[in-house]
């Protein structure tokens, strides 16, 4: 067996200089959908657990906001209230736009996942979240800047991270025998541990604001396959999508997702192409620069195991941290959240182990359920990504697969990840049985 045996939670947990407060069984560095996700189930099982976030709720991130029924299920099986009168916006399903065609596909009807996705604002959706983990028993500390892991000298395990607390920025320890990097894309955590990002995976990059709109109550999130720049002698197909998300109060999401694989990803000011895209829109729309509510925010998205591994000496990567980002539609807060959940059981059954060598054992599993459960799917993401970054292959693709229903009825549940694991239609044998056979890199 490789690795160093984990030192029994509760033998490590408390030292004669450290404050009981700040010792926990289990640090979470990040208050995103992943970290909370983990801190709430952790602590729902009776551990002891330090969720540690940066900022105050509530905050700002950039997302489409737009989920779909994979994330509402994971919402569901945490407790929280999805119902409109709770102040979710419920949509039927993704209306596709492209080649000059118009098409509205509902969510599959499954027995794994509920045939509705939802909208909400990152600044409130994250902070439920969070206060759910706390009502389950996780030790909430905002405005905590997490800095260096603590490092055991003899083994290299991380024992605990330093930060600096509050508005005064007071320099503080805290201690755990395992910490969650749960810390996003820069997860500065992550990278003081030596785990760096692979440049043989795919990044998409997102830009986003918000218009008054009187489009905000639309049922349906709305892709636009094609996204032209039209600012130079001959229009350019992008390789990207275009998405409108009505949030439900007075406004509209409208934003852009783009991947590195394309030759103009760098030279490209995206922020600029939203800019020219919502211009094209039409006017009653309201897509204009005097409706809108915010600025133009950007963030990068980490896809397809772009940070490996997932577990190592102490340290677990969760969501955007793991690089867990679906390569298919830039999906990530149901990603952040199975695998905040997979993490927390796997934490759990270690500890319940007798020894730190059967501790330690249980933990080296995570990288593989973590593979296990999305390494196939992201390698037919990854090669999906290749070929839509090809501009012929990606107009021809708009072009002639919305004019075929049923082609993009599967393409709807290859893409969003939506299909029973067991039994099915055939549409979901062919997609289970490709993820099941294609490498889990």
């Amino acid at each position: 067996m490789t690795g160093t045996p984990l030192p029994s939670l509760r033998e490590t947990r408390v030292s004669e200089t450290a404050s009981t407060e700040r010792t926990a069984d289990v640090i979470v560095v990040g208050a995103g959908p992943a970290g909370s996700t983990t801190a709430y189930y952790l602590a729902k099982a009776g551990l002891d657990v330090l969720l540690l976030e940066k900022t105050a709720f509530p905050r700002e991130k950039v997302c489409g906001d737009g989920l779909t029924p994979r994330a509402t299920k994971e919402l569901v099986a945490m407790g929280i209230d999805v119902s409109e009168e709770a102040g979710w916006l419920r949509n039927r399903g993704l209306r596709i736009i492209g080649g000059g065609v118009r098409l509205e596909l509902d969510w599959p009807e499954l027995a794994s996942y509920p045939d509705y996705g939802l909208v909400r604002k990152r600044d409130d959706f994250d902070e439920q979240l969070a206060r759910q983990a706390q009502k389950a028993g996780a030790r909430l500390y905002e405005r905590c800047n997490v800095g260096a892991p603590l490092l055991d000298d003899r083994t290299g395990r991380i024992t605990g991270v330093e930060a600096k607390l509050g508005v005064e920025k007071t320099p503080v320890t805290f201690h755990a025998p395992l910490v969650v990097a749960a810390d996003g894309n820069s997860t500065r955590l992550s990278l003081a541990m030596g785990l760096h990002r692979r440049e043989d995976r795919p990044m998409g990059v997102a830009v986003r604001t918000y218009f008054t709109s009187p489009r905000h109550d639309d049922d349906y999130l709305e892709s636009w396959l094609e996204l032209w720049d039209r600012r130079g002698p001959q229009d350019r197909l992008l390789p990207g999508y275009g998405w409108i998300f009505g949030m439900g109060d007075g406004t509209s999401n409208v934003g852009l997702g783009v991947l590195n694989t394309s030759g103009s990803f760098k030279e490209l000011d995206w922020r600029e192409i939203l800019k020219v895209w919502c211009a094209s829109m039409p006017e009653e729309w309201g897509y204009t620069p005097e409706n809108m509510t915010g600025p133009i925010r950007g963030a990068a998205l980490p896809m397809a195991f772009n940070r490996q591994p997932h577990y190592t000496r102490g340290l677990l990567l969760v969501g955007d941290a793991g690089g867990m980002v679906n390569p298919f539609n830039g999906e990530g807060i149901a990603y952040a959240m199975e695998s905040g959940r997979i993490a927390a059981d796997v934490i759990v059954q270690a500890q319940a182990r007798a020894t730190a060598d059967r501790r330690e054992l249980a933990l080296q599993r995570y990288p593989k359920v973590i593979k296990d459960t999305y390494g196939g799917y992201y390698t037919l993401g990854r090669a999906f990504v290749k070929l839509i970054s090809n501009p012929t292959v990606m107009k021809l693709a708009a072009q002639r697969g919305l004019t075929h229903p049923m082609l993009m009825r599967f393409t709807l549940k290859l893409m969003a990840n939506l299909t029973d694991p067991t039994g099915g239609d055939a549409m979901d044998r062919v997609i289970n049985g490709l993820a099941k056979v294609a490498p889990k890199a």
